[in-house]
């Protein structure tokens, strides 16, 4: 197989496990809105119901967006779509329908049978078209979404309720917003691929799933490489849908060579995986894939990379673009984001009340930046809100933590959905909950429980300051007595930064900045922090913030907010349009602490 997922164009959906045999559905879909939600009645699912379908969206772009074609931002809870697809049912092959996501319920049919429904805005799945496609091949896809605007117990992170958008809120992002494609699949096939590294062993823990239960004789051989040179194989008999293996690599026990292998922002090497599926000794199922040496954790305060302290400079990615919305608006764009973050100086990014889409983590993985893997909270609390961002999380970790780039979760934030968490012990369990939950479906990251303020637990003390004053900044951090203060006071932003019955705050846990700034610089109308005027004053007011924090010896990092300008939340370091509202120059020196010159 010559498909080396580390190299690859940016432009497959699922770069975590890649096949030759797929194809793009996004495009021109039929569309129509169905507020009076007689949709399912009238079954316009049906193929003869093409009538039905009075206008063409482009997909993966929300109604709600400019790009798609349809640009209406009021209230429409309920969208269908409809495609004609080319496939065939052939002997021994599945054909797979893949939605990257679509918010927040979605029903699927296929020539008038239903193949699948799923709930959850922000996490991928799959419908088996095989058994369901009538003959010939040509066959209609119909996909019904339904997002209550108004639903308040889902997670919908920066998702306004209102008509128009207001203060830090967005326009809705309802229906389709990540790619949909199709696949060809052997009867057999690989479905996941995760992984970790043992720096110590030297060795890659591997874990796969397959479709259905194995055959005797079925094996899996699992290969990595780098630059075509071999690091390790190992092929393993399966007995079960899940099969385990360790893959041990000899150049990493030498350390100079290990150094060279190992991922970090400064050096992302990737290693390229081969994925195979074995039966009586021939291969029916080839996949390829890709993974970074990286370790991480914390210890006596720093956050760790590969076993050593990394101060960790971050910026607030809302991931919003103005035509597009929580879509980019080419595949290109997701690689200059990530170019323009880096090019900033900052070393990480962190997604801020979404999911991003697997392309933009890709080059995040590629070119070397670490990622706060996050999710969109709800804004009330309730026993069935408490069930929504639990399984919607499961699904996010167990979609997200095969790239290399995403070395921290954050499942919670500033109390979202869990207003009352100081005095309501059911919402201060949830963040227990979450955190644990967390570690246990991934034990190689650090979690933060609630970031922000509230701390209910977690590897790291995530605190918010919006203090605007560069010298009341420098007076908070300014050591580990300070810091102390700040840790036992109300905080910066009027609540307790460790919520009093924190019982689980791992010792050693190092203390970041994760929101600071939010300076605007903007016309009237705006919202921000603070609001300069003038470039200069621009300048001096995130120069002086960052030279507050950059200066303290305790703080193991800092996020500021945000990297770019979001509709009247023009808080950026750079515009909409990605255009930095200073010299980069000037901003890398203000990030990395570095002088110019």
């Amino acid at each position: 197989m010559t498909l080396r997922a580390s190299t690859h164009d940016g432009t497959h959906p699922r770069p975590t496990m890649m096949r030759e045999d797929w194809t793009s559905l996004d495009g021109s879909w039929d569309f129509t809105h169905d507020d009076d939600g007689v949709g399912l009645a009238e079954r316009w699912f049906e193929p003869a119901r093409a009538d039905r379908f009075d206008r063409t969206i482009t997909v993966p772009f929300v109604p709600e967006s400019e790009a798609s074609g349809i640009h209406e931002t009021g209230f429409h809870p309920v969208l269908w779509y409809r495609r004609t697809i080319s496939a065939s049912s052939t002997p021994g092959k599945r054909v797979l329908l893949h939605l990257g996501a679509v918010d927040h319920e979605a029903h699927v049919w296929v020539d008038g049978h239903l193949a699948g429904h799923h709930i959850g805005g922000q996490t991928a799945f799959t419908c088996d078209l095989t058994d369901l496609l009538d003959a010939g091949d040509e066959h209609v896809v119909v996909v019904r979404a339904f997002d209550d605007p108004h639903d308040v117990e889902l997670p919908r992170g920066k998702q306004d309720w209102r008509e128009e958008p207001h203060g830090i809120w967005y326009h809705r992002s309802t229906g389709i917003w990540r790619s949909v494609w199709l696949e060809t699949v052997p009867e057999q096939h690989l479905t996941g691929f995760q992984w970790s590294f043992d720096m110590p062993r030297a060795c890659v823990d591997v874990s796969l799933r397959l479709a259905h239960r194995p055959r005797s004789g079925t094996t899996v051989r699992i290969a990595l490489s780098a630059g075509g040179q071999s690091l390790g194989a190992v092929e393993i008999a399966a007995h079960d849908t899940r099969v385990e293996t360790r893959v041990d690599l000899p150049a990493v026990r030498n350390t100079q060579d290990r150094d060279r292998l190992l991922w970090r922002p400064e050096h992302p090497t990737l290693i390229d995986v081969t994925l195979e599926v074995l039966e009586g000794g021939e291969v029916i199922d080839t996949a390829a894939s890709y993974l970074g040496l990286r370790t991480t954790g914390i210890d006596r305060g720093w956050f760790l990379l590969n076993g050593e302290p990394y101060f960790v400079r971050s910026v607030l990615e809302q991931g919003y673009w103005p035509s597009s919305h929580l879509t980019a608006p080419t595949l290109q764009a997701y690689r200059e984001e990530v170019e323009l973050i880096k090019g900033l100086g900052f070393t990480a990014a962190r997604i801020h009340q979404k999911v991003e889409d697997p392309r933009f983590l890709f080059w995040a993985d590629k070119l070397g930046l670490l990622i706060w893997g996050e999710t969109a909270n709800a804004y009330s609390y309730s026993p069935r809100a408490v069930a929504a961002i639990t399984s919607e999380w499961t699904e996010i970790v167990e979609q997200v933590r095969a790239h290399p780039s995403v070395v921290t979760w954050v499942p919670m934030n500033e109390s979202w959905g869990v207003r009352d968490l100081a005095d309501h012990a059911p919402q201060k369990d949830l963040t227990i909950a979450l955190t644990a939950l967390t570690r246990a479906l991934d034990p190689s990251r650090p979690v933060v429980s609630n970031d922000g303020y509230e701390l209910t637990g977690g590897d790291i003390l995530a605190l918010h300051d919006y203090t605007t004053d560069a010298a009341t900044l420098a007076r908070r951090y300014v050591d580990d007595a300070a810091v102390q203060e700040v840790l036992g006071s109300r905080g910066p932003l009027g609540r307790r930064p460790v919520d009093d019955a924190a019982q689980h705050v791992t010792e050693g846990a190092p203390v970041m900045i994760t929101e600071f700034g939010g300076i605007a610089y903007a016309a009237e109308g705006t919202w921000g922090y603070a609001t300069v005027t003038t470039p200069e004053e621009f300048e001096t007011k995130v120069g002086g913030l960052f030279a507050a924090l950059n200066a303290s010896p305790v703080l193991a990092g800092h996020c500021y907010t945000q990297l770019t300008d979001t509709l009247q939340e023009a808080n950026g370091l750079a515009g909409a349009d990605r255009r930095p509202k200073l010299d980069p120059a000037v901003i890398r020196a203000f990030v990395t602490g570095r002088p110019l010159g």
